[in-house]
Parts: structure tokens; C-alpha cells; sequence
């Protein structure tokens, strides 16, 4: 069985090593960790700079529903991968890793940590556990599977699929053509499922010189938290925000629309649910995520969870990192 370290380079994005990790779910307080632990860092070295790890702070102009670090937070301490594209623009895993990895460089050329922070798990865990991209495209193919599609249906490529990767055929719709084209790429390049070459990077171990950490909420004060932040946002003008959007950008793209905060009041705006029912839509649908990423953040050994039950505790939450690696 061939093992990562087999595969040609181009075909695999490698884990960051010599970086610090700072992960939570959504309304754990990332964003003030982050900036606090930066500038503490700078007392004691060369400093970090923070790498964004949230799929939805790439985008321009969606600024209250992602709670983006305000523009004196990102003076204070260089952000990056924040509002780097137009909310009508997609944007991929390996787009994000290949940006992110750029960064990582660029900030330890200058001697600094890349303070990478955010809570989008599959991000989080490609930089960690490395991803496979997969051999380049096989245009010839991908025209002739696609011409094959016309005669067929998408069911028909669907059960295809289905005979030589059945975990690609069971995670894949059958309305995705692009992504089951993929998969079936793959298999004719390599000879083997692309399932089979992504669970090589599902072992989940911190990467060597780096550290991680997890913001870990007691689940009533977290709910409280969410509740509070779904006010906020509100408050601060997030249903004109999207209609400003919806405006300027007309369709937004397919993983933009999706983002929690953002369909709901894309519903609101189109006479789909009320203002009360669009509210408590976005704090269900934010309740219902950050159960998955409390979920996912569980299942990974490595990481030290940092407990907090009161928001006052956030604090001391900086100082508490910098301890861990003085004494690491």
C-alpha cells in the first residue's frame, strides 16, 4: 500500500509545522484570544501574525455576520486571509491551503509564529493533518465522462462511481458531476479510490515544533454566548448587510448563500420567514454547528483543551498559552 511520503509532491499539501493553532466553536472567543496572545508574543520575540482559518471571512463585505476582527484589531496585529474575495466568488480547500501555506512562509522568514486561527474543521485539519490533492486534471477524460453524462444521466455516473469507491459514491450526490468526476479521476490515474488516499490523512497528530489549542465552553454559557452574539449581529445591522450584498453581488456563491447568518436572512429578505422566525433560525442553525465542531474538536488527541465557564475567564486565557510553551 502506498503511504503518503510515496506520492508525488505536487499530489499532497504537507501539515504546517513550527506554528501555533488557536481553534474553538463559533462565539468561543477565537478572535480576542488571538489578537491578545499576538501582542503578548511580541513582548517576548519576534511576534506572530495571524492566519484566518474561517471559510466565510474570505469574503468581502461579509463583515457583521462572521464577526471579522475590527480594522484596529488587524492594524494592531497583521491579519491575513481576511476579505480576499467578492461573496460571488468559490473558493476551495486546496485554494485555501495553497494561500495559507504562502503566509505560513512569509511569516517565519521573518522570524515570526504564524498564529493560525479560526473554527472551520476541515480547514483546521487539512493544515494539520496535511490533504491529497490528487494527480493533475485529465482533460481528455473529463470530456469523455462528461459527454457520457449527456447519454446517461447522473444517476447512471452516480452507480458508477459507486462500483470502484463506494465511500466517494456514499459522501458525493449524485447532482455533483464535477466532484464524481473527480473521484473516478482519480481511481483511472492512481489505480486506487480517492477515498482510500484521503484516509491517509486522517490521522490526526499535532504537527511537529507546533501547538494547538481549544477553547472548550461549558455548554450553557456557550449557548448564552451564542444567543448574545446573534443579538449583536443584528443590532449591528446584518440584515442590511445582506441586502447590500444580495444587491451589489445579485447570487451570491453556493457556499457564501449556505453560511449560517447569511441564509437566514437571504430567507428574510425573500419573504420566505418572518424577522422572528429569520432570529431564531440563526441561533438554532449556529447551536446545530457548533455542536459539530464541539464534536469534531473531541475527536482530536494532541490538542490541549483550555476550559472556561464565564467570559471574565478569557483574560487570563493568553497568558495561560504562552506559560504551556515557555514550558514545552
Amino acid at each position: 500500500m502506498t503511504s503518503p511520503s510515496k506520492l508525488p509532491s505536487e499530489w499532497v499539501v504537507p501539515p504546517v509545522q513550527n506554528a501555533l493553532y488557536i481553534t474553538g466553536p463559533t462565539a468561543s472567543g477565537k478572535t480576542q484570544v488571538a489578537l491578545e496572545l499576538a501582542q503578548r508574543l511580541a513582548d517576548h520575540s519576534p511576534g506572530a501574525e495571524i492566519i484566518s482559518v474561517d471559510s466565510m471571512a474570505i469574503y468581502r463585505g461579509m463583515d457583521i455576520g462572521t464577526a471579522k476582527p475590527n480594522p484596529q484589531a488587524r492594524i494592531q496585529v497583521p491579519h491575513h486571509l481576511i476579505d480576499i474575495l467578492d461573496p460571488n466568488q468559490d473558493y476551495s480547500v486546496s485554494q485555501f491551503l495553497n494561500d495559507a501555506h504562502a503566509k505560513v512562509s512569509e511569516i517565519q522568514k521573518q522570524g515570526k509564529w504564524p498564529l493560525l486561527v479560526g473554527g472551520t474543521p476541515l480547514y483546521l485539519k487539512s493544515l494539520i493533518c496535511g490533504f491529497f490533492q490528487g494527480p493533475p486534471a485529465d482533460w481528455e477524460f473529463r470530456k469523455a465522462v462528461e459527454e457520457e453524462v449527456q447519454q446517461v444521466g447522473t444517476q447512471a455516473l452516480h452507480q458508477r462511481l459507486k462500483q470502484v469507491d463506494p465511500l466517494s459514491a456514499h459522501r458525493i450526490l449524485p447532482g455533483d458531476i464535477r466532484r464524481m468526476i473527480r473521484a473516478l479521476e482519480v481511481v483511472k490515474t492512481t489505480g486506487l479510490p480517492l477515498s482510500h488516499w484521503q484516509t491517509q490523512f486522517e490521522r490526526f497528530i499535532v504537527p511537529k515544533n507546533s501547538h494547538a489549542f481549544v477553547l472548550g465552553w461549558d455548554r450553557t454559557a456557550l449557548h448564552q454566548r451564542v444567543e448574545q452574539r446573534v443579538e449583536q449581529m443584528l443590532d449591528l445591522g446584518l440584515v442590511q448587510e445582506v441586502k447590500e450584498l444580495k444587491n451589489r453581488f445579485g447570487q451570491l456563491s453556493r457556499t457564501a448563500a449556505q453560511a449560517v447568518g447569511y441564509k437566514e436572512p437571504l430567507a428574510f429578505l425573500s419573504g420566505e420567514i418572518s424577522l422572528q422566525e429569520m432570529k431564531a433560525q440563526i441561533t438554532a442553525h449556529t447551536r446545530q454547528f457548533v455542536r459539530r465542531q464541539e464534536i469534531w474538536f473531541r475527536s482530536m488527541p494532541g490538542i490541549q483543551r483550555i476550559h472556561l465557564t464565564a467570559t471574565d475567564q478569557l483574560a487570563a486565557v493568553p497568558k495561560t498559552i504562552c506559560s504551556a510553551l515557555e514550558n514545552r
